[in-house]
C-alpha cells in the first residue's frame, strides 16, 4: 500500500512538472504571494518533523520521506523550536516570504547563519536566522531590527526598501514614492499577509500612494507598527506574483503572542528643528509648522496557544514645506516673474502645506488545532491634506485632497502532512478625490513673447483639469494547494492557485470651474485673457465611469531540488481581466459622423474628402480606434513563464550561482482607458478669446481649427462659459487593440558567505513594453503632423471637425534596463553588537518616452521617438546603513545615501530636427533630448553627486520594571545639510541641451532636521 502511495506521488510529481516545463497551466490572476515562510532540508527518514512557534505555541508537523527529505510550509515567519525526535532539536528563525534549509540529525552541525538572542515578548530566546540562498529571485529581506534602528524620515516603513540593490525610497515636498531601477512607481505591488495592495484606477502602484498628481503621497500605506519583516524581490519572482511588471514587496503583520505587550510612541520635530530650505534662505521666510507622528500597538492572548489579537494606531500630523518659484527663465537678463503684477509676485516664496492622517490595523488568529489557523485582519486608512503649491502653483490655488483606503482579509490555513492549503477572501474600499477649496476663477500668467514660453504663475485656484473621484471596491476569493511530499528525480514543492476577483473601478473628473490664462510680455500682462478652461457638462451623458471589473488567474510553481547542489524554480501563470466599461464603450455617433463626413472646413476652405481619409494619408487608420461595443476583445494570451535556477557549489549554501528568466504582465490603469467616457462626460474645452498679440490660440497667422470668440466680461464667471465651444471640445481614442504593460526579466548572479558576510553580484536585464501613451492625432489635409510653410504651427493639424483636438492611445513607450546589483550584509547579532547593509547599483537604461508620462505630443507618434538615456534613474546609487550598540545601552545607527544626478528629458523647440533629418519625411520643429544636471561635491572629490545624504540616530532605553522600558530616541537627518535639488532648469545652446538644477527651488530628501521621539514598552 505505501509503494502504491509513492507511485503516485511520483507520477504527479512528474506530470506537474513536465506540464512546468512545457509552460502549460491553467489560467490564473493569483495572489498567493504569501508572506509564510517555507521549512525544508533532511531527516531520519520517515521521522516526524514538528515546528513550534515560540511566541504563540501554535505547532506544525510533517513526516519525512524515506529518503529522508521533507519540507513544512506556511509557517508564519517567526522563531521556531524544530526537532525529529531526540537529540535533533534546534531553533532558527524563519523570515517573511523565504524558503530555508534545515537537516535535522543527530549528527548535523548547527545550519549555518546568524545566531542571535532574539527578544520574544520579553523572553530572550537563542536562535539561528536561516537566510534564503537556493533561489533565483533577486532581492533581499528588511528586518525589523533595520526598521526599528535605521534614520527615518517618515514612518513609510517602504523607506527601508532601498537598502537593496535596485531600489529607490524618495522622498520629495514630504510626498513619498517607490520604484525599481528605471521602472515608475505605477508598476510596483506591495503584498501586505499575501493580498496585493494594487492601485488599479489612478496613479498604479500601491493603493493610496499616488497623490493628486501621480507623484507620491505624503501618508503612509499601512501602520509601521504592525509590520515585522518585509521582503522586497526587483525581478524574476516566482509564478505566484501577479499584478506587477517591477519590483514585488511582500511584508508580514505581527501577530499576538501569549503574553500581553504593548507600547505608545511619539515623534515631534517643528520649524525650530530644521534648516531652511533653499528657496526659505533666498526668500528670508521660514515656513512655520509643527510635525509629530504618534500612535500605539497592543496585543496578546485571548485563549493562550490558541488565540490572540493585534491592533495598533498610528496618526500623522505636519506641514510640508514648499516653494513657489515661478518660471526659471529670463528675458534680456530679467526674470518672467519680474513681469508679473505685485500682488501676483507677491505670491512667490515658501509656503506649506497642512496633512493629517489616522491608521488603523487589528488581527486576530485562531488556531483550534495544529491543523488549522484562521486570521481576520482588517486596515483603515483616512487622509487629508491641502495641496498644490509649488514651482508654478501659488498658495492661493491649493486645493483640499482626500484619501480612504479600507480593506478586511480572512484567511483559512489548513496544513496536512504532504499538502497545505490556504483559501482567502477579501475586500477592498478605496477613494481617493481633490476638490476646489473655492470657487474663484484661476488665473494662469504665461510667458508667450519671445521664446521660449512658458506658463509663470497659477493663482487663485486650480485648473479643472486637476480634479476628479476616482474609487475602487470589490471582493476577491483565492485559493492556493501546495503539495510538499513528492519525488521525482529529486524533491518537489509544487504549489498551485486560482483566483477570482470582481471589483468595481469607477472615475469622474468632478470639477466646472474656470482657469483664465493671461499672457504676459516685456510690456507686461494683457488686460484681458487670450484663452479660457472650463469644466463643461454635456447633457445626456454619464458624468461617471463604472466598470465592474473581472479578474481571474492561476498559477503553477515547482521548486525542484533536484539534488543537494542544483534547484531549479519552475512556474507558469495565465492572466485574465475583463472590464466591461471599455469593451463595451460605443463611439459617439456625432464623432463618428464629423470623421467619416465626404468633406470638411479647415481654415475656412473646404476640403474636399473626409477627415478619416487625411488621417489615412498620415498613416493612422481610424477604424482602429472606433469602438462598436463589440469589437474590442481582452487579452487572453498573457501566459508568463517564471524559470530560474540555484547551483550551489559545494552543497553547503557558501557560494551558490543563480539566474533565471522569466516575464511578468501589469495592468493599464483605468483613469486611462475611460477616458473615452469621462471625456465626453466632463468635458474641459479650451476656448481662445481674440487677441492679435498671443502666439497661440487666436494670434496671427494661427490655425487652430476652432472658432475664436470675441471677450466679453461676463465670461468672467464661469456658468457664461457653458455656451461656448463644442460640447466635448477633445476626442480621446483608445486603440479597440489595446494590450497590457509587461517586462521580461533576465539575470544572473552569485551569492556568498565570507564569514560573517552575506555577499551577491547580480547582472539584471529588464526589458518593459506596451507602456500606454496618448499622441496627437491631429493632422492637416494631406496628412501631415506638422506645417511645410510655418514652423509656429507645425501642432496645429486639424482635429477632428467641429469638436476638437484628437488624441490617440496606443502601447508603445519601452525600456531597456541593465543593471550591476552588489549587495554586502553582516545581519546584526546580539553577540558581535553589530550590524551593516551595503547595496549599491549600477544603471544602463533606455526609453523611447519616460515610462511614466501619460502623453507625447511632439511627434507624429511613440514609434517616431529615438531611444534616448532614460530619465528614470541614475547611474550610480549607493545605499549604506549600519547600527552598533555603543556604552551605557545605547544603540547608534546610520544611512549614507549618494547617487549621481539624474538625466533630465526636455523637447528641444524651435530648430529643425538634428542633421535636418525630418519625421516621416517631414521637417520637425520639436525633438526629444536628454541631459545631465551638473552635480555637487560629497567631502571630497568632484561635482559629480546629484544626492547627498548622511542620517544619524541614537537611542537609549530605561528599565523601568516589571517589564516596561521607556526609550529615547534622537534623529539627526541630512546631518551634514546637503542641498538635494530636484528641480531642473532647460538650457540650450543651438541643438545642445544642458539642464541645470534650480538652486532656489524645491529638494529632495529634507533639509537638515532634528527629530525626538519617545517611546513607552510594556
Amino acid at each position: 500500500m505505501k509503494a502504491s502511495i509513492q507511485l503516485r506521488k511520483k507520477l504527479l510529481a512528474s506530470l506537474i512538472s513536465t506540464a512546468v516545463i512545457a509552460v502549460a497551466g491553467a489560467p490564473m490572476v493569483s495572489w498567493a504571494q504569501s508572506a509564510n515562510a517555507n521549512l525544508r532540508g533532511k531527516a531520519p527518514p520517515s521521522a516526524t518533523i514538528t515546528a513550534k512557534n515560540v511566541a504563540t505555541g501554535a505547532q506544525r508537523r510533517t513526516t519525512a520521506n524515506a529518503d529522508g527529505s521533507y519540507a513544512l510550509v506556511g509557517l508564519p515567519p517567526g522563531t521556531y523550536t524544530v526537532d525529529a525526535g531526540a537529540g535533533t532539536e534546534q531553533t532558527v528563525r524563519l523570515s517573511v516570504a523565504s524558503t530555508a534549509t534545515l537537516n535535522l540529525t543527530q549528527t548535523a552541525a548547527a545550519p549555518a547563519g546568524a545566531v542571535n538572542a532574539t527578544t520574544l515578548t520579553g523572553v530572550s530566546v537563542t536562535a539561528t536566522a536561516l537566510t534564503e540562498v537556493k533561489t533565483s529571485e533577486i532581492g533581499n529581506t528588511v528586518s525589523l531590527h533595520q526598521i526599528n534602528t535605521t534614520p527615518q524620515i517618515t514612518r513609510n516603513f517602504l523607506e527601508f526598501a532601498d537598502t537593496v540593490p535596485g531600489m529607490a525610497f524618495n522622498v520629495e515636498n514630504g510626498k513619498t514614492s517607490i520604484k525599481a531601477g528605471a521602472q515608475p512607481a505605477a508598476n510596483v505591488n506591495v503584498y501586505i499577509d499575501g493580498v496585493g495592495q494594487k492601485n488599479y484606477v489612478h496613479g498604479g502602484g500601491i493603493s493610496g500612494q499616488a497623490g493628486p498628481n501621480h507623484d507620491g503621497d505624503v501618508g503612509n500605506p499601512f501602520p509601521q507598527l504592525a509590520i515585522g519583516e518585509y521582503r522586497v524581490i526587483t525581478s524574476n519572482y516566482k509564478a505566484e506574483y501577479d499584478q506587477i511588471s517591477s519590483a514585488a514587496i511582500t511584508a508580514e503583520t505581527k501577530s499576538g503572542t501569549n503574553e500581553f505587550h504593548g507600547e505608545v510612541f511619539n515623534t515631534f520635530t517643528s520649524d525650530r528643528l530644521r534648516a531652511e530650505t533653499p528657496a526659505e534662505s533666498d526668500a528670508h521666510n521660514k515656513a512655520r509648522g509643527v510635525s509629530r507622528e504618534y500612535g500605539g500597538a497592543f496585543g496578546g492572548p485571548i485563549i493562550t496557544d490558541k488565540l490572540h489579537f493585534f491592533v495598533t494606531y498610528e496618526g500623522k500630523k505636519f506641514s510640508t514645506p514648499t516653494t513657489t518659484t515661478g518660471s526659471g527663465h529670463t528675458y534680456n537678463n530679467v526674470p518672467y516673474n519680474d513681469f508679473l503684477p505685485a500682488d501676483a509676485r507677491a505670491q512667490l516664496g515658501p509656503a506649506a502645506l497642512p496633512f493629517k492622517e489616522n491608521l488603523y490595523f487589528g488581527k486576530i488568529d485562531w488556531e483550534p488545532t495544529d491543523r488549522d489557523r484562521f486570521e481576520l485582519s482588517t486596515k483603515i486608512r483616512k487622509e487629508t491634506q491641502i495641496y498644490g503649491a509649488g514651482l508654478t502653483t501659488a498658495a492661493s490655488a491649493n486645493y483640499n485632497y482626500k484619501n480612504d483606503d479600507k480593506r478586511f482579509d480572512a484567511r483559512w490555513q489548513h496544513s496536512a502532512d504532504s499538502w497545505f492549503n490556504e483559501l482567502l477572501w477579501t475586500y477592498e474600499s478605496t477613494l481617493d478625490t481633490p476638490t476646489p477649496i473655492t470657487d474663484a476663477p484661476a488665473i494662469t500668467y504665461f510667458w508667450n513673447a519671445p521664446a521660449p514660453a512658458d506658463t509663470i504663475l497659477l493663482i487663485n485656484g486650480q485648473d479643472p483639469r486637476q480634479y476628479f473621484e476616482a474609487s475602487q471596491k470589490g471582493n476577491g476569493i483565492q485559493d492556493n494547494l501546495t503539495f510538499n511530499d513528492l519525488t521525482w528525480h529529486g524533491d518537489h514543492v509544487v504549489k498551485m492557485g486560482v483566483k477570482y476577483k470582481e471589483v468595481t473601478l469607477s472615475d469622474r473628473d468632478s470639477a466646472t470651474n474656470a482657469n483664465y490664462f493671461y499672457n504676459v510680455t516685456p510690456d507686461g500682462v494683457e488686460a484681458t485673457p487670450y484663452k479660457v478652461v472650463f469644466g463643461k457638462v454635456n447633457s445626456g451623458l454619464p458624468l461617471t465611469a463604472v466598470s465592474k471589473n473581472k479578474q481571474f488567474g492561476t498559477y503553477i510553481q515547482d521548486d525542484w531540488s533536484v539534488n543537494d547542489k542544483l534547484t531549479l524554480n519552475l512556474g507558469v501563470r495565465w492572466d485574465y481581466e475583463k472590464s466591461p466599461q471599455f469593451l463595451g464603450y460605443h463611439t459617439l455617433q456625432p464623432i463618428v459622423d464629423a470623421i467619416n463626413a465626404p468633406t470638411y472646413q479647415f481654415n475656412g476652405e473646404t476640403i474636399n474628402q473626409s477627415y478619416a481619409q487625411s488621417l489615412a494619408a498620415g498613416g493612422i487608420n481610424i477604424n482602429d480606434y472606433i469602438s462598436t461595443g463589440n469589437n474590442r476583445k481582452s487579452p487572453k494570451n498573457e501566459i508568463q513563464p517564471r524559470l530560474g535556477f540555484s547551483y550551489d557549489l559545494n552543497g553547503d549554501e557558501e557560494h551558490v550561482i543563480f539566474g533565471g528568466a522569466g516575464r511578468a504582465y501589469d495592468r493599464n490603469l483605468f483613469d486611462v482607458i475611460s477616458l473615452e467616457n469621462s471625456k465626453n462626460a466632463l468635458s474641459e474645452p479650451t476656448v481662445d478669446f481674440e487677441n492679435p498679440t498671443a502666439l497661440d490660440g487666436c494670434g496671427p497667422g494661427k490655425a487652430n481649427g476652432t472658432s475664436c470668440f470675441a471677450w466679453d466680461p461676463k465670461y468672467l464667471d464661469a456658468a457664461n462659459l457653458q455656451g461656448l465651444g463644442s460640447g466635448v471640445s477633445e476626442v480621446d481614442m483608445i486603440n479597440n487593440n489595446i494590450k497590457s504593460p509587461y517586462s521580461d526579466q533576465f539575470s544572473l548572479g552569485m551569492r556568498n558567505k565570507l564569514g560573517d558576510w552575506n555577499t551577491s553580484v547580480t547582472l539584471a536585464r529588464i526589458l518593459q513594453y506596451d507602456g500606454i501613451i496618448g499622441t496627437l492625432g491631429n493632422r492637416y489635409p494631406n496628412g501631415k503632423f506638422y506645417n511645410y510653410e510655418n514652423f509656429t504651427n507645425q501642432w496645429g493639424g486639424a482635429g477632428v471637425p467641429g469638436i476638437g483636438n484628437l488624441i490617440l492611445f496606443d502601447n508603445g513607450k519601452t525600456t531597456y534596463n541593465t543593471q550591476l546589483l552588489l549587495s554586502a550584509e553582516k545581519p546584526y547579532t546580539r553577540e558581535s553588537g553589530w550590524g551593516m547593509t551595503i547595496a549599491y547599483t549600477h544603471t544602463h537604461a533606455t526609453q523611447n518616452r519616460l515610462y511614466s508620462d501619460g502623453y507625447a505630443f511632439d511627434l507624429p507618434g511613440i514609434q517616431y521617438y529615438p531611444f534616448q538615456t532614460s530619465s528614470a534613474a541614475p547611474k550610480h546609487r549607493l545605499v549604506v546603513t549600519g547600527s552598533v550598540d555603543a556604552p551605557w545601552g545605547i544603540t547608534v545607527a546610520g544611512k549614507l545615501t549618494l547617487a549621481t544626478p539624474t538625466p533630465v528629458s526636455a523637447i528641444g523647440c524651435c530648430n529643425l530636427w538634428p542633421n535636418s533629418v525630418g519625421v516621416q519625411g517631414e521637417m520637425s520643429a520639436a525633438y526629444p533630448v536628454v541631459g545631465t544636471p551638473k552635480g555637487s561635491h560629497f567631502l571630497v572629490g568632484g561635482p559629480i553627486f546629484g544626492y547627498r545624504d548622511i542620517d544619524l540616530q541614537a537611542t537609549k532605553n530605561f528599565e523601568l520594571g516589571r517589564g516596561m522600558v521607556l526609550q529615547l530616541r534622537f534623529d539627526a537627518l541630512n546631518v551634514l545639510n546637503f542641498k538635494n535639488y530636484n528641480d531642473t532648469i532647460d538650457n540650450f545652446t543651438g541643438a545642445a541641451y544642458n539642464p541645470s538644477y534650480n538652486r532656489i527651488g524645491n529638494i529632495l530628501g529634507v533639509p537638515r532636521t532634528y527629530k525626538l521621539t519617545a517611546d513607552f514598552r510594556f
